[in-house]
């Protein structure tokens, strides 16, 4: 099943909030800005009402409600766009605060409520309408819309924009957030955003410390002097704090009282007419993992963060720096992290596992997420230069007619349209393309392409599979689940249960005529549904792991060629994970194997799960290994079954095994030799993909799920190895003797 809207940046949650609790509170204005721990919903509404709840990357945010008059309203529906407002020319002239105080008092009267109202935008945000739409932006946008200068003037604004700064409203306001992660595109204004961010943040808080973070210090550096400094300058006076130093500062930004020494002037001032300043700093540091260890921050710009190579890396920086943001379980200051990703190996992989850590959907006993961020990623197709309205909304499709954009340039191309032109233009070039995926990606997968070079299978194949994938609604074809014995007696009958938090994912599940069949010989139970399919498994035997490393117990499921009521040549089961105790992960290996009744190939160096199996009368269902006869196979071999990991010539029939399997199955068959060319491949575990995207024959022991889905397809073409009896190369003719008489006789 197709998503039309796969890529959409939000859901609205109608009724999430009871309609009539809303409506008291509203009149009440009794909502509280943060985490309401009642309703599951994040309130970013600083006013005491809420309206439409967006579920954003899995966090449910409540905006304010809709006011009756809205900014635009009066303007016919076609010029209904943002368009910023000026300084008012007599505000222009004052450059600071110390000429503000130097002006006549009705001077001041007749401008005072205009800077109390754009201290309300900033502080509560405000509401638009947008081609007849009314539209919310945080105060933080209205900020960066309003009064940042960016390098080509006043940015644009864009939906894209309007989301990501809603979704950082909630990471501020959320009490168990450290703040977001964001997978970003090329050249989507990240930079100047968490820019802006960071002076907002700075020129309001006292006794604060805002830091940045990038690739490198030179890139630090450069964000400060280039973004951060001329941000701070170019703020209207009654914005602008009493600032010490220079007005282009390298190395800091110092919102405080400059000292200076005594003179006859000044040696007589009062407490009341001394100044005061926020005593607020921003700085950058040298990128490493101990940046600002053991200091106090309030905001953290951590820009390109996907792109930190070795020695540096981001995990280690991110554990030492989420200290400085807390003091002791209190969450004191925020992180906005944002970034391309290089490829797995040049810092990608650290920031891939970053993101994935932070994702809202997964959280501990705690409320939090496994890093502590939100992460968050918007598709290209809504943030690509030149490909967006004037309204802020991205042309996807190819339009009937020419679009005007938001630069007053026509737009005569979807976005998609332009991506999907680009892809098929690279797609001799594997290296190109993924670089122009990680650069513009459409879905996460596609940020996190790797280098094609080391791979050992056709990855055109395998990425065509994964971006079909993504364009599934996975919810549909793929259950989440855990497998039991039925009132928890053991040996008697499992049951497969959907459940959210469960290890398993399954594609299908057998007809209840065929569930749980096995037979009982010589007190063995064995498989009865061996002609349909088998499992394979990579194990593990030790419960505990060292400074959090350990590899994961892996199975899964796959169906072979038959007349039942069964997939064909299918993945079905994909289990890879790592409970608490080795033995809840055999016993959860045999229930799987129990309930679809076949059979399991696994590798015979770690034999605690064969063991298991042994233990409790399940022998029948762990396959010999297939390359050897019976008489062949060594004592342990007999007496457990499996199959060595350690031969060469099982390591290059697994990988064959795999191979043979993407060529056949997975992707398009472009030349139609084993299926029709315009099906696609049925494998829908993205996880093993990715896994086998990345496998290294020469170092196995990271790719758990290539291991054991490689024995799953060696465990059903078993009839493949199977070793033919061999004729004797010695010729040996024996004489042969009539023996009817008293005396033998040879036979001529």
């Amino acid at each position: 099943m197709q998503s039309h809207d796969q890529n959409k940046l939000y859901r609205l949650l109608p009724n999430f909030v009871p309609s009539g609790i809303i409506k008291r509170k509203n009149k009440a204005k009794t909502w509280e800005y943060g985490y309401n721990e009642k309703y599951d919903v994040v309130v970013i509404s600083k006013n005491g009402t809420i309206g439409d709840v967006y579920e954003i990357s899995g966090v449910r945010i409540a905006l304010p409600a809709t006011p009756k008059i809205l900014y635009n309203s009066r303007v016919k529906q076609k010029d209904q766009c943002w368009n910023p407002t000026l300084l008012p020319k007599p505000l222009k002239r004052i450059q600071s605060i110390f000429q503000w105080h130097n002006t006549p008092s009705d001077f001041k009267n007749e401008w005072v409520d205009y800077i109390e109202k754009e201290f309300d935008k900033r502080e509560e945000g405000l509401w638009f309408m947008n081609n007849g739409i009314p539209t919310y932006i945080t105060g933080t946008h209205y900020m960066y819309l309003q009064w940042t200068k960016i390098d080509v003037g006043n940015p644009d604004f864009r939906e894209a924009n309007r989301i990501f700064y809603i979704f950082w409203e909630a990471c501020k306001a959320d009490k168990r957030s450290f703040g977001m992660c964001y997978l970003k595109i090329r050249r989507s204004g990240f930079s100047f955003m968490s820019s802006c961010e960071g002076v907002n943040q700075a020129t309001i808080t006292r006794d604060a410390r805002i830091g940045i973070l990038s690739k490198t210090g030179a890139d630090a550096k450069k964000m400060f002097t280039d973004k951060v400094v001329p941000i701070s300058n170019n703020y209207p006076f009654f914005f602008k704090p009493i600032q010490d130093g220079m007005d282009k500062p390298k190395t800091e930004l110092a919102y405080r009282v400059p000292a200076s020494k005594i003179t006859k002037k000044n040696m007589y001032l009062t407490e009341q007419d001394e100044l005061e300043g926020l005593d607020t700093t921003i700085d950058w540091k040298n990128t490493s993992d101990n940046s600002y260890d053991g200091e106090k921050l309030q905001y953290l710009l951590h820009d390109e963060s996907g792109k930190w190579e070795k020695p540096e890396n981001i995990l280690n920086n991110w554990r030492v720096t989420k200290t400085c943001l807390r003091l002791g379980s209190k969450i004191i200051g925020k992180c906005m992290m944002g970034s391309t990703s290089n490829a797995l190996d040049k810092g990608g992989s650290n920031f891939k596992k970053l993101y994935e850590d932070s994702d809202a959907k997964k959280r501990n006993a705690n409320g939090q997420t496994k890093s502590g961020l939100y992460s968050l990623f918007i598709p290209m197709e809504w943030n690509f230069e030149g490909y967006i309205n004037k309204y802020g909304m991205p042309v996807l499709k190819t339009p009937e007619k020419p679009v005007i954009g938001i630069d007053g340039e026509d737009i005569k191309i979807g976005a998609i349209d332009y991506w999907e032109n680009e892809v098929s233009s690279l797609s001799s070039d594997a290296d190109a393309l993924n670089e122009f995926y990680r650069q513009f990606p459409r879905t996460e997968s596609h940020a996190f392409r790797d280098e094609s070079k080391q791979s050992l299978f056709n990855l055109t194949k395998i990425y065509q599979q994964i971006d079909y994938n993504d364009s599934l609604i996975l919810d549909h074809h793929v259950t989440r689940g855990s497998f039991s014995w039925l009132n928890g007696v053991k040996d008697t009958t499992v049951v497969f249960s959907p459940n959210k938090s469960g290890r398993f994912l399954v594609t299908w599940t057998p007809g209840a005529a065929l569930q749980n069949r096995k037979v009982s010989k010589g007190g063995r139970w064995y498989p009865g549904n061996e002609h349909i399919g088998s499992f394979g498994c990579d194990s593990y035997d030790i419960s505990g792991v060292v400074v959090g490393k350990g590899s994961n117990g892996a199975l899964h499921g796959m169906t072979k060629f038959n007349m039942d009521d069964a997939p064909s040549n299918e993945f079905f089961l994909e289990y890879v994970a790592r409970p608490q105790t080795a033995e809840i992960f055999f016993e959860e290996v045999l229930m799987a194997c129990v309930f679809y009744g076949m059979p399991i190939l696994c590798e015979n160096n770690k034999p605690r799960l064969l063991y298991h199996f042994k233990n409790r009368g399940y022998r029948g269902y762990c396959m010999n290994r297939p390359d050897k006869r019976f008489n062949k196979l060594s004592k342990t071999e007999r007496e457990l079954g499996g199959i060595p990991n350690s031969s060469e010539d099982v390591k290059q029939s697994h990988a064959a095994a795999i191979e043979s399997y993407i060529e056949k199955h997975i992707g398009l068959d472009l030349e139609g030799t084993f299926r029709d060319t315009e099906s696609m491949g049925t494998m829908c575990f993205q996880r093993t993909l990715m896994d086998w995207a990345k496998f290294d024959i020469n170092n196995r022991t990271k790719f758990d799920a290539s291991i054991s889905s490689g024995l799953a397809i060696m465990a059903n073409q078993k009839h493949l190895y199977t070793p033919t009896k061999q004729k004797s190369k010695i010729s040996v003719n024996f004489a042969r003797y009539n023996n009817k008489s008293s005396l033998s006789q040879l036979i001529r």
